[in-house]
């Protein structure tokens, strides 16, 4: 198994860049359908159920899906997001564990370790702050997918990562401010991606990418045009579609013009798309979600095949 021949394969099998977010919510209207929750009581068992009815309406329609493991630790939930990684694997899916972890090497070694080993994730998100000695345990795991945050698709993401920098190896370390002439310089979120551009030089590929990818809001077109430009051998990880505003037109710079380079995450569009459309019933939510991948699949398709 190698992570990045095995996406590319579903995505032309399926054809479809989809991934469908599985973030589990209980506690508001127009989240997990209140029927499941008076009838099974027990938090694990209402998302594990909630999943499959999800991933049975729609496997055959995407390649991959997005479980965010912060909803399973809220409601003591693991057991049922091991269970929905196996369900999904047993029905030809891919997974993304949207984990965000990262932390000194020792850490994320056990992160990776969890995240790969117990869990059995295909792929997961990693925060690259902490630089390379923070990511290279998650690449030790060859044949498994990273995608590191580089421009994310909330609002407050300019207070970092919009900023500009430079590197001045020249500079003492003990200088904490300096200041700037004649130099040319670079937004954090570009600089990252260069970063990580160097990092997948050594990387194996397959038809052109790596296993190395990074995350970019599908809320920054002008931003996601640009990192595609510097991360070549990279797939993106494009969530922020649907429920955050972002549109087909605004992820075809994401993409080459074979179709590849992407991944398209949408959460609560898709897996409550019962609630926003009242010709569904609750009991028939998993409908409703593959009707919302069938149509948004269709606006995808358009923009990145033309």
């Amino acid at each position: 198994m190698n992570f990045i021949e095995d996406l590319i394969q579903l995505i032309k099998e399926k054809k479809s860049v989809v991934s469908m977010g599985l973030d589990p919510r209980l506690d508001n209207e127009g989240e997990i359908p209140q029927y499941l929750i008076e009838e099974i009581k027990d938090p694990n068992k209402i998302i594990i159920e909630f999943n499959k009815i999800l991933i049975e309406n729609t496997y055959d329609l995407i390649p991959v899906i997005k479980p965010q493991i912060a909803f399973y630790e809220r409601y003591e939930a693991l057991d049922a997001l091991k269970e929905t990684i196996k369900f999904a694997h047993n029905n030809d899916l891919l997974v993304i564990l949207d984990a965000k972890r990262n932390d000194i090497g020792s850490t994320s070694e056990a992160y990776a370790y969890s995240l790969f080993k117990n869990l059995n994730a295909d792929a997961c998100t990693i925060n690259a702050y902490l630089g390379f000695d923070g990511v290279k345990p998650f690449l030790e795991y060859k044949e498994k997918g990273v995608f590191i945050l580089v421009k994310t698709s909330n609002p407050s993401s300019a207070e970092f990562q919009d900023l500009f920098s430079i590197r001045l190896d020249e500079i003492p370390n003990d200088i904490m401010e300096y200041k700037v002439e004649n130099r040319i310089l670079k937004r954090n979120y570009l600089q990252l991606a260069e970063l990580i551009h160097d990092w997948s030089k050594n990387l194996i590929q397959f038809s052109n990418f790596t296993n190395l990818g990074v995350v970019v809001g599908a809320t920054y077109p002008r931003e996601l045009k640009k990192v595609r430009e510097i991360v070549k051998n990279s797939f993106i990880l494009i969530p922020g579609y649907g429920a955050q505003g972002a549109q087909a037109k605004d992820i075809k710079n994401g993409f080459y013009k074979s179709g590849l380079g992407g991944i398209v995450n949408s959460s609560r569009s898709i897996i409550y798309a019962y609630h926003k459309n009242k010709n569904y019933s609750q009991e028939n939510f998993g409908k409703a979600a593959r009707d919302e991948i069938i149509e948004m699949s269709k606006k995808i398709n358009r923009e990145i095949m033309n």
